[in-house]
């Protein structure tokens, strides 16, 4: 049986990733992601990898940018308004088809906000990572165990589709402390085979006289037609969608959370239950692509309606949850922002003042 071991998230995100074969680190300190690169800094060396503190997160990212353009894996991570100057190259990566990995771990906003936790980032990173329309599997834990499990496995999709894949936490799992079985470090072989698989399109050194890969460009239609390849492979991300769905099978008012507000339903749905109010829950796991038909084929005539319980103030995933539901139910919102924690009371609360007009 595997070992379970004691990690905080942000740690866990870490070690996650270089048993996954990440040897390039490239962040900038910015709270509440600093244990990643202070742990990617002492863990990296030992298996032969390379941490560089770049200057600005600017530099970071386009650090990330050269280094996944060889073939090696790499990583960076920021928080929030330190993912926003990622935007540009993020962008240059989905145009150049780079297996890229990053991770925001979300803290409160606009601006440079607050240090404390949140989830204010969910339109940046499911709708405007960046310039140019491109999309990204977006893949959203609500545990640190979920959080190690995604790293390990953004790399395996970000190289299948050769596009960026964003992991999306908050402070309160990069903060918080929790078992975890850690995944097993890849073998050398395993990624000089992955590696292998990328170098008809990597960037590096060619014999004289033979022909480097050459990235999508703006001059005449070569961007265009790498846009109507890269919308074929959105359509094929259904198969990608994942969703979990609590006490489902006969509820009448549907928690909809994810991430750490999702925990936080979790436990609220257990209380109603035990009061007699048939409360279930659905949490989206990949955020992008959104699990719009979960909520598109609920009955509609047992559901009374659905709380979207957000750490975000004004709510961004009822965007989503609008767009699939069109109308067919009241829908109801609990949210905190700027760093304020939600707790169940707060969330019980607003579920039965929704429940007294519902029901």
């Amino acid at each position: 049986m595997a070992e379970r071991v004691f990690m905080k998230g942000t740690e866990a995100i870490a070690e996650a990733a270089v048993r996954a074969g990440c040897r390039f680190f490239a962040g900038y300190p910015i709270t509440p992601q600093n244990e990643i690169p202070e742990y990617m800094a002492r863990r990296l060396p030992e298996v032969g990898g390379t941490f560089v503190q770049g200057e600005s997160e600017v530099a970071s990212v386009n650090m990330l940018y050269g280094a996944a353009s060889t073939g090696i894996r790499a990583m960076s991570s920021s928080s929030s308004c330190g993912i926003s100057l990622y935007s540009e190259g993020v962008s240059y990566c989905a145009s150049a088809r780079i297996p890229m990995v990053y991770v925001n771990v979300q803290r409160g906003g606009p601006g440079i906000g607050a240090i404390q936790p949140a989830q204010q980032d969910y339109m940046q990173a499911t709708k405007a990572s960046g310039n140019g329309g491109f999309r990204m599997i977006v893949l959203a834990p609500d545990s640190v165990q979920e959080c190690v499990d995604m790293v390990y496995e953004a790399y395996d999709l970000a190289e299948r589709d050769q596009n960026p894949v964003l992991v999306l936490t908050d402070g309160v799992m990069g903060t918080m402390m929790e078992p975890v079985v850690l995944p097993p470090m890849k073998s050398d072989e395993e990624l000089a085979e992955c590696r292998a698989k990328f170098m008809p399109r990597a960037i590096v050194g060619h014999p004289l006289g033979q022909q480097a890969y050459c990235r999508p460009g703006s001059v005449g239609d070569g961007q265009e037609q790498a846009n109507i390849e890269a919308a074929a492979l959105y359509e094929t991300w259904d198969k990608d969608i994942r969703v979990e769905e609590f006490m489902m099978d006969d509820a009448e008012i549907v928690f909809a959370a994810y991430g750490i507000s999702a925990r936080i339903s979790r436990a609220v749905v257990r209380e109603l239950r035990a009061q007699g109010v048939k409360a279930g829950m659905i949490r989206p796991i990949t955020i992008s692509p959104f699990p719009y038909d979960t909520f598109r084929n609920l009955d509609f005539d047992r559901i009374k309606g659905i709380i979207d319980v957000e750490m975000s103030i004004p709510a961004q995933m009822r965007w989503d949850i609008d767009f699939a539901v069109q109308g067919r139910c009241p829908i109801k919102e609990v949210l905190r922002s700027g760093g304020q924690l939600l707790t169940n009371d707060q969330v019980m609360k607003g579920a039965q003042e929704f429940i007294k007009e519902v029901l």
